[in-house]
């Protein structure tokens, strides 16, 4: 008897043209560390008296399709993550590249994915459909390997036995590392720190309408949100003063490779809380700011993701 292995697991995606409805083909095979996106059911249990102290059968609940995908931050498949939480870019270049995709902020209409997780040995084909990103996050150290986590809302879960996707098409993984990161305020290297965690969220709107197979009618983005917490060496007062007087900075978080592929990630205004300075013992003292992200008058948005790299487009 077969037995399903993560080693032998697959995910492919494409965008759809219908919310809802996944595309007979144009899948990209997609790395991937781990996934919990998946659909379930609970059970409601029976609240009727009057026939003994065994229970009634259960009642099924709604279903739920959503879950999380950790995946690498890298050159060519990070851009159809970045797509998911903005929008469609807007690509410069020409043949053979290399290509500069510019993702904004502030879109009102985000793009759906079709996602099939795809286990061969049982067989299982899991389509997703209708998939919305809601959250995507990811944490700036000096060691360690460089993943993103992507928060998805899907819309329902299909299961075969053969695959929908048909053969995915192949990218070249070409992967960011700590060590290629980066971080400048207001255009000039920021020193002293030691970690920082960014978290972009679309903050979803399930519409959960009455329907006969279960499922949502979509998820539609509000009122977006870009926060993060910055960890510090207290070195100087340039931080604790721009938090004090209350006046916004741009941070830009950057990886960049010796050939050429780039991924900035830019924060046009940037509030920092005033932090409680605390010195636990001998050691250096460190400062933690969690920070806030807000529309840059000037610019008109809230943060820019620039990625470059070989593919022509997204």
């Amino acid at each position: 008897m077969a037995r399903a292995q993560g080693a032998r697991a697959r995910m492919a995606l494409a965008f759809e043209t219908t919310y809802g409805t996944p595309p007979g083909s144009g899948y990209t095979r997609m790395p991937f560390a781990s996934a919990t996106l998946g659909a379930e059911q609970p059970l409601l249990n029976s609240e009727l008296l009057g026939y003994g102290r065994d229970p009634l059968a259960p009642i099924k609940d709604a279903v739920t399709a959503d879950g999380d995908v950790v995946v690498p931050i890298d050159a060519e498949a990070f851009g159809f993550w970045l797509k998911a939480a903005f929008g469609a870019p807007t690509t410069t270049g020409s043949s053979p590249g290399p290509y500069t995709h510019t993702f904004q902020s502030g879109s009102w209409t985000l793009p759906s994915m079709a996602i099939e997780t795809a286990m061969p040995e049982v067989p299982r084909y899991a389509m997703y459909s209708g998939v919305v990103l809601d959250q995507l996050s990811w944490q700036m150290q000096r060691s360690g390997l460089l993943t993103a986590t992507a928060r998805l809302v899907a819309q329902g879960e299909t299961v075969a036995t053969t695959s929908g996707a048909g053969t995915p098409a192949e990218l070249d993984l070409i992967r960011f590392g700590h060590f290629n990161g980066a971080i400048k305020r207001n255009g000039t290297a920021l020193g002293n720190v030691i970690s920082t965690e960014i978290t972009y969220a679309n903050n979803l709107d399930r519409i959960e309408t009455i329907r006969a197979d279960g499922m949502i009618d979509g998820a539609e983005p509000s009122i977006a949100a870009l926060t993060g917490r910055t960890e510090v060496r207290f070195a100087d007062s340039t931080l604790v003063s721009q938090a004090i007087g209350g006046t916004p900075c741009e941070l830009e978080f950057a990886y960049s490779l010796t050939w050429g592929q780039s991924f900035t990630f830019t924060v046009h205004a940037v509030y920092l809380p005033r932090p409680r300075i605390e010195i636990s013992g001998p050691q250096g003292v460190q400062a933690s700011f969690d920070w806030q992200a807000a529309r840059d008058a000037a610019l008109g948005r809230m943060c820019t993701a620039v990625l470059v790299n070989d593919i022509e487009s997204y």
